[in-house]
């Protein structure tokens, strides 16, 4: 049975200006700056100012106020005085194209260059011209190389890959084959160490192609007889079982140390572009008072287009014969004057949020901006910042998210400012940040040849007047990379 019946219920919901606002917010400088060019090239109707003192409310006048009533009351006049299909035209240049982002006084363009790049697995196959192979050979060492990871190693076992040769290239081989070819080419090639199977190996292989020496082979002997007593450091035992002393052990050491876990990433990592930090904030110092300033590049000068907004005006105060087609006119005109307006109203309220929650994050760890002691940094989470600005807590993780400060300690993450409190002796918070800095000295400190254990540390630190469990030294000691006592170990 059917029936009808009325529901009320209260619910929340997002203006299209308010959704906006919040994607703005949350992009860097770098990427705010590509939205706004996005949004220069979307909206004909949205242009930048060349002049800095640029004020909105003088230049423009709001064309909105006279309503959609206008569209009925309009006098009969040609329509065709302004072309909008002309306007919007693709064979007209913007005047924001026009504009050179440079802070180059001179004239002249210059264009930027480029470099062609190898990749890592191409420079690998380029090496197989060296090899005297037969046809059968080189489509083996080929789908080796193929099976290389950008450390260098190949992670999969002789069975499988000798299968999908069978499988992918018709070719049927065996493991013993492949793996013939796999230490007659593929060891041999550069970087030394690339196609290892782990990273026993992977030494074994680099020490072999260095001149050999006494400290060499004794090397490669520790490797290959006692890889593991030597991963996990007993330099005792390796000492008796080789009869040598702790100073020749300590050479041998020294060699092996020398040699590249990852011999991949040496080529890898030298063909990437290395990653530009650009900073949303800058503090500073000042006669012992702190100035905040956002980057220029997240205020942009934006104005209304003054020729979309008397072409507004134009339409809106004609009498088209055709109603029909002066409203979509107009409609069509009034959207994109409404889309720049809101846009540059968000572009301020950015602005604004970023500047408030950015200065109430320095005030609350002024001391560490005056001085640079990272110890000074004092407990801190999203809801203390979104109490005292008025703020949402996601608006306050919004800024906080994929920004950096530059400080004059050097350029961080805004992140870093916050952390969870634990309380001393005395029952005071204190940030975590202090007590992990104080571990990382005391470890920094201590005898390499007899390094503090956990117990050894929470004691130290509890000493100290930082009452924390062992799993929490563990925890913190994990998060600063720092290994255990064992690895720590040195002759």
């Amino acid at each position: 049975m059917l029936k009808q019946q009325l529901q009320l219920k209260l619910t929340q919901k997002l203006s299209p200006q308010q959704i906006q606002l919040m994607k703005l917010v949350q992009l860097p400088t770098v990427a705010f700056e590509q939205r706004v060019k996005e949004e220069l090239d979307e909206n004909p109707a949205l242009e930048p100012s060349d002049n800095e003192n640029w004020d909105e409310e003088e230049d423009y006048e709001d064309p909105f106020d006279t309503g959609q009533e206008a569209y009925e009351d309009s006098q009969i006049i040609q329509a065709d005085a302004i072309n909008v299909d002309e306007y919007l035209s693709d064979d007209e240049i913007p005047d924001y194209r026009l504009y050179s982002n440079s802070y180059n006084n001179s004239d002249e363009e210059y264009g930027q260059p480029y470099r062609e790049e190898l990749s890592f697995h191409q420079y690998l196959l380029d090496q197989l011209s060296t090899f005297r192979l037969d046809d059968r050979q080189h489509d083996i060492a080929e789908f080796l190389i193929g099976s290389i990871n950008d450390n260098g190693y190949i992670r999969r076992s002789m069975r499988d890959i000798a299968d999908d040769l069978a499988f992918t290239q018709n070719l049927y081989t065996t493991e013993e084959e492949v793996e013939r070819v796999l230490k007659t080419v593929i060891f041999q090639m550069e970087p030394a160490g690339i196609g290892a199977r782990n990273l026993q190996e992977c030494l074994i292989i680099q020490l072999k192609h260095k001149p050999q020496t006494a400290i060499t082979e004794l090397a490669i002997r520790i490797l290959e007889e006692n890889f593991d007593l030597f991963s996990k450091k007993h330099y005792d035992k390796l000492t008796q079982r080789y009869d040598i002393s702790e100073e020749y052990l300590k050479e041998v050491i020294q060699e092996i140390e020398k040699l590249n876990p990852k011999p991949g990433s040496s080529y890898s990592e030298g063909g990437k572009y290395s990653e530009q930090i650009v900073p949303d904030f800058t503090i500073t110092v000042n006669d012992g008072q702190l100035e905040l300033s956002l980057n220029g590049r997240n205020t942009p000068q934006l104005h209304i287009s003054q020729e979309y907004t008397e072409m507004f005006k134009t339409y809106r105060d004609s009498a088209e014969k055709d109603k029909q087609k002066q409203k979509e006119a107009v409609e069509f005109i009034k959207q994109k004057l409404d889309a720049a307006k809101w846009f540059i109203d968000a572009i301020k309220q950015r602005q604004n949020t970023l500047l408030v929650t950015m200065n109430a994050i320095m005030l609350h760890q002024k001391e560490y901006f005056l001085t640079g002691d990272e110890t000074k940094i004092k407990p801190l989470i999203l809801k203390d910042i979104a109490e005292s600005i008025g703020m949402d807590i996601s608006t306050v993780s919004r800024v906080a998210n994929s920004k950096f400060v530059n400080t004059p300690y050097g350029t961080k993450p805004v992140k870093a400012f916050f952390s969870e409190a634990i309380k001393n002796d005395e029952g005071e918070d204190i940030s975590t940040h202090e007590v992990k800095k104080i571990l990382q000295t005391i470890i920094e400190g201590e005898d390499k040849r007899k390094p503090y254990t956990d117990d050894k540390l929470m004691e130290l630190l509890k000493q100290e007047g930082y009452p924390i469990a062992r799993r929490t030294i563990a925890k913190y000691r994990e998060q600063l990379d720092i290994p255990v006592a064992r690895l720590r170990k040195e002759l």
